[in-house]
């Protein structure tokens, strides 16, 4: 069945990188979808195949150093057999994406001004008058105080949370329907953080953006997401309503994630650490259950030797059987 409200679905992609002669898939097999005027958060330590996932639906890797298959559907397109040339139409146009470091995104050696007009001269026929509106209502938008004066300014002369805002202009300037935000306030201090997320949520409620969240912060995603994918070792394990992920987290390493959070209301002083790290492409196991390495107190024979993903609530998939007898080693949680 066709949902109209889909904006991308995500069927079956693996992105491999070449390591010597062979190519290692650091998002393997992940099948998704984002809806119009919906959050999804992407959450998962450093490793797990997030950014790669978002580059990949950008089309940002060198061919021949990376190896994509699978489906990218945005418009009955699948975007992974693009040519360069068809790509560009999109990127920008139609989907947006706020990087995760400002200062190596933007161009030092370009006015603010160019740099958001950049995009606009690419994709519509808006006289050289119009664009410069457009900017400054744009820096405006993000709000960028005295944006006639920020937009002749260069990227050295910002701050951290401005240069973000501007990254945020750019990736708004064509109104796309999607934005791919990649861990967008990690650089940030708290008070702007929150600042750039109410951004980010305003402009998702007026124009009915759907917005993809990379993030490795769960408090972003409690306040932020509709619906949350937990990936590992570049794959999803987990997805779920952000409500139903939060009270009722099945995967061992959701809930790994979750129970070292530091809690307010706890006495015990020790913060919950999950053992190990997350295993190099070249090392990672490609069959079994990949978070088996870390929980080494669960039998073998709790895990699936291909591990799919289940339905165990309505809209609510795990992957692996490991779930079911799962606990936290010493039997605390």
């Amino acid at each position: 069945m066709e949902n109209e409200n889909q904006l991308l679905d995500i069927n079956h992609l693996h992105t491999g990188f070449r390591i010597k002669d062979d190519f290692y898939d650091a998002v393997d097999d992940v099948s998704i979808s984002l809806e119009k005027n919906e959050i999804l958060a992407i959450v998962g330590e450093s490793g797990c195949g997030k950014s790669t996932l978002a580059t990949t639906i950008m089309g940002l890797h060198d061919p021949n150093k990376t190896k994509v298959a699978g489906e990218v559907i945005y418009q009955d397109l699948n975007l992974v057999d693009l040519n360069e040339e068809l790509y560009n139409k999109i990127r920008g146009n139609d989907i947006g994406m706020i990087f995760q470091d400002p200062l190596s995104a933007l161009n030092p050696l370009m006015r603010i001004q160019d740099q958001i007009a950049e995009s606009l001269i690419f994709h519509t026929k808006l006289s050289k008058e119009k664009r410069y509106e457009r900017v400054l209502e744009l820096l405006e938008q993000v709000g960028i105080p005295n944006p006639p004066r920020v937009a002749k300014q260069y990227p050295h002369e910002l701050s951290g949370g401005m240069r973000q805002r501007v990254m945020i202009a750019i990736a708004l300037s064509c109104k796309p329907p999607i934005i791919i935000a990649d861990e967008p306030t990690t650089a940030l201090d708290v008070t702007i953080q929150a600042q750039i997320l109410d951004l980010l949520k305003e402009l998702q409620e007026e124009n009915g953006t759907g917005i993809i969240l990379i993030t490795h912060d769960l408090g972003v995603v409690a306040e932020m997401a509709d619906r949350v994918a937990v990936m590992y070792a570049g794959q999803v394990v987990e997805e779920a309503e952000v409500g139903e992920l939060f009270n009722n987290p099945k995967h061992p390493y959701t809930r790994s994630l979750l129970n070292s959070i530091p809690q307010m209301d706890s006495e015990n002083d020790e913060l919950h650490v999950i053992d190990g790290v997350v295993p190099s492409l070249v090392k990672l196991p490609r069959k079994g259950c990949r978070f088996a390495a870390r929980i080494p107190w669960i039998a073998a024979e709790e895990h699936e030797e291909n591990p799919v993903m289940h339905e165990v609530a309505p809209n609510h998939f795990v992957r692996c059987t490991c779930y079911k007898n799962f606990h936290f080693e010493e039997g605390g949680e």
